[in-house]
């Protein structure tokens, strides 16, 4: 009986394509942990910091934290860019007239004193399409944004409100202009307060 030789493998046959070992994947996912890990752990220390006053500054927060993650994108505001820069948006009324203008102009002061840090934020003013614009132009010494934009119905959006976003688009936090002239000065050094705190911990924006 003849001998059976084994059939020759061709040379070109196409070899099978290597998986990755286990220890790849895991080392694959600890880097994206860690990434993730680098980016959000400085603004919830921030957030932290806010909650459980870990730093006094001679101020009563006045800011409303929120318990519940609400981003620009859920408030239908996802054309809004952070560019990686904190944002205090104000959302003016309908019709911005002297009242609203004093509280205008009281943000414009918090946002010059934040000093050195001014590079790391954006004022924004937010209004409905069909609200009456202010002229930013009058406002020399901020740089302020104007968005208009026709709003959803949501808390965050009530009139004359302000919040504070994230260079990630999160809002963490909302203050509510007082109705009182004397109380502006108070109001703007509560702001001032707390976005030294979040950005002292911060180092994303």
């Amino acid at each position: 009986m003849s001998e059976l030789m084994p059939e020759s493998v061709p040379q070109n046959m196409p070899k099978q394509q290597q998986q990755p070992s286990k220890a790849q994947v895991r080392s694959g996912r600890r880097s994206f942990i860690m990434v993730c890990v680098v980016f959000l752990l400085p603004i919830v220390i921030a957030k932290l910091a806010l909650e459980k006053q870990w730093l006094n500054y001679g101020v009563t927060n006045q800011g409303q934290l929120l318990d519940t993650p609400v981003s620009l994108a859920d408030l239908g505001l996802a054309d809004i860019q952070t560019d990686k820069q904190w944002l205090i948006v104000y959302r003016q009324p309908s019709q911005c007239e002297q009242w609203c203008m004093q509280s205008v102009n009281a943000l414009s002061n918090t946002y010059v004193a934040l000093g050195k840090d001014m590079t790391r934020v954006t004022p924004v003013i937010l209004s409905s399409t069909n609200a009456q614009q202010i002229d930013v132009s009058k406002l020399s010494l901020t740089k302020w944004i104007p968005f208009s934009k026709t709003l959803m119905n949501h808390e965050l959006l009530n009139e004359s409100k302000v919040f504070v976003v994230d260079p990630l688009g999160n809002v963490v936090l909302s203050h509510q202009p007082p109705t009182q002239v004397s109380q502006l000065p108070s109001f703007g050094k509560a702001i001032v307060a707390d976005m030294k705190k979040l950005l002292k911990y911060s180092r994303v924006g």
